[in-house]
């Protein structure tokens, strides 16, 4: 719905607004009503429905949040952080799913990459797969080709050392499946694989266009000073939050937007405090990411979740008061235009003076 010769907005499920062409831009958005018919009716009115969005509209507007104004760049680095995080998500379950398949009939490649950071999501796992999408093919494999994918894979030390432990573990003894249902297990092996190296690809496309692009925006270099944001988690934090500072008035605001500020509930003498379960996903996400980052990178943001997990709190929740501090600390510098200042940030509170002896 919206305002009376205001130009009208179809919300995407992106949450980004196509605007059809007219003189004035519309400053509100309602979605349309599509409720189930009631009994005795089979149809429902548009009409009616408009008349009730816009006399709510009328008389109820200080009520209701305007659309934020970002602009044309924010908008664009929202799309492609969005396209990276879901891309990340896809390379996720493309490595469940290769991996659960692997676990039927191939613990040899599974033991061989079992010590890996990126386990199967390694580009020296996966070159050997290519070649050898088989325990039997694996273990026929000779010392050239092994160093070959080993090489191809981008690694540059301790290649004839990798060599030798690959050899070793494919030529253990297996167990196996039978030789014709190890063939056609192995196709499906290769499937898979072409979809995790096309995601793989997809991500890092996506990522190096999301950095090149959130480095342009005036609001990158405030953002990146912060311990723990780089720029692709810096990218993933404007794209949530906007570059509209009129969006977010007070900082309890932003907080509440992210998740990170806890809400309390009462009901006669019960009072209970939890964290909440409405709220922007993708920024709690990322949210996560920076504070676990920022224990390394500031000793302010290691001593602030050394004394809440003192209190009683537990992993997550330390990490998530860290983040709702940090946030706060975000929206201050975005709206005063200032870097972040770990003097400033996280200055230890001032000891009560000793009263002197008598």
């Amino acid at each position: 719905m919206r305002r009376f010769g205001a130009s009208p907005r179809r919300a995407t499920p992106k949450g980004h607004d196509l605007h059809l062409p007219h003189s004035t831009a519309s400053k509100w958005f309602f979605p349309t009503p599509n409720p189930p018919p009631r009994s005795g009716h089979t149809k429902k009115s548009d009409h009616q429905d408009a008349v009730v969005l816009a006399n709510i509209l009328r008389t109820d507007a200080s009520q209701h949040r305007p659309l934020p104004s970002d602009t044309d760049l924010a908008k664009a680095i929202a799309v492609l952080a969005r396209a990276q995080q879901d891309a990340v998500w896809d390379r996720t379950r493309a490595h469940n799913r290769l991996r659960s398949h692997l676990r039927e009939y191939y613990p040899a490649l599974l033991a061989a990459f079992a010590g890996k950071r990126e386990r199967l999501l390694a580009r020296e796992a996966r070159a050997i797969l290519a070649i050898a999408p088989t325990p039997a093919e694996a273990a026929r494999l000779t010392r050239n080709q092994v160093r070959s994918a080993v090489t191809r894979s981008g690694r540059q030390r301790r290649i004839e050392a990798e060599t030798d432990r690959l050899l070793e573990v494919f030529r253990r003894t297996w167990l196996r499946q039978p030789a014709l249902i190890e063939k056609a297990m192995g196709r499906q092996t290769l499937a898979l694989l072409a979809q995790l190296d096309a995601v793989c690809q997809a991500c890092d496309d996506l990522a190096h266009d999301t950095e090149e692009l959130f480095l342009q925006h005036p609001d990158a270099e405030i953002i990146t000073s912060f311990p723990g944001l780089a720029t692709l988690t810096g990218a993933r934090i404007l794209a949530e939050i906007g570059d509209d500072r009129t969006r977010f008035g007070r900082a309890g605001d932003l907080k509440a937007y992210a998740g990170s500020a806890p809400i309390t509930r009462e009901s006669g003498k019960s009072r209970r405090v939890t964290h909440r379960r409405i709220k922007n996903s993708r920024l709690a996400a990322v949210g996560r990411h920076w504070a676990f980052a920022a224990l390394t990178a500031s000793r302010g943001a290691h001593a602030h979740y050394n004394r809440r997990r003192k209190s009683g709190d537990r992993y997550h929740a330390a990490l998530r008061n860290l983040f709702n501090r940090m946030l706060g600390q975000l929206h201050h510098c975005l709206t005063s235009h200032q870097t972040f200042d770990e003097a400033i940030a996280f200055n230890p509170p001032a000891q009560p003076p000793v009263a002197a002896a008598a």
